[in-house]
């Protein structure tokens, strides 16, 4: 009777540890794969570029809130114009300061075109890391955090914060995920990431 004992708790030890003492798969591994698809990527003001120097209408622009929180934080100046008669009023110019000049993301193709980006994603953790074959561990679903490094001052200006409620947003920090798969070389690839808010 102890031997069946003995025998029936050395083997639910066994199946225990063919289950949860398999090789873990290296987090470090997943979150440099992560991090490199984020290369390139940064956040920008706008959806679109836009074009600078612009002009607009106090009293009717959609863009004006940006253009004057960004007036305030230094990255643009204003010129204010007058209307001419019969349509009075006023009309601001907004072009690029020597500030703005360095911060000014401009798009090559498109001459005078550009945006306000900054900061680089960076994954600050993986929470849960799943095969999607259990038998054959080559492809993974990753659930991670991530958070934007290197964000200037005037990004964070209360008045920018405003205008740019996508600056908020993308600047706290995020989770997403991601397929991971094995790459030929053993390393490990990024198929399809996806950002959750």
């Amino acid at each position: 009777m102890r031997e069946r004992i003995a025998l029936a708790i050395v083997l639910t030890w066994l199946f225990a540890c063919a289950i949860g003492c398999g090789k873990q798969v290296d987090r470090a591994a997943f979150n440099s794969a992560i991090d490199k698809s984020y290369d390139g990527r940064h956040v920008c003001v706008w959806a679109e570029p836009t074009k600078l120097p612009a002009q607009a209408d106090p009293s009717k622009d959609e863009k004006i809130r940006d253009f004057e929180a960004l007036t305030d934080a230094g990255l643009l100046t204003r010129e204010v114009k007058e209307k001419k008669a019969p349509l009075l009023g006023q009309i601001n110019k907004y072009t690029l300061s020597d500030q703005g000049l360095a911060a000014w993301t401009p798009v090559s193709d498109q001459p005078g075109f550009g945006n306000f980006c900054f900061g680089h994603f960076n994954v600050t953790a993986i929470d849960k890391a799943t095969p999607n074959d259990p038998s054959n561990p080559t492809q993974y679903t990753v659930s991670y955090r991530f958070e934007v490094e290197g964000i200037p001052d005037w990004a964070i200006a209360p008045a920018s914060m405003r205008a740019f409620h996508k600056i908020a947003a993308d600047t706290s920090i995020q989770s997403g995920t991601a397929t991971l798969i094995k790459s030929t070389n053993g390393g490990w690839e990024v198929a399809s990431p996806q950002t959750a808010r």
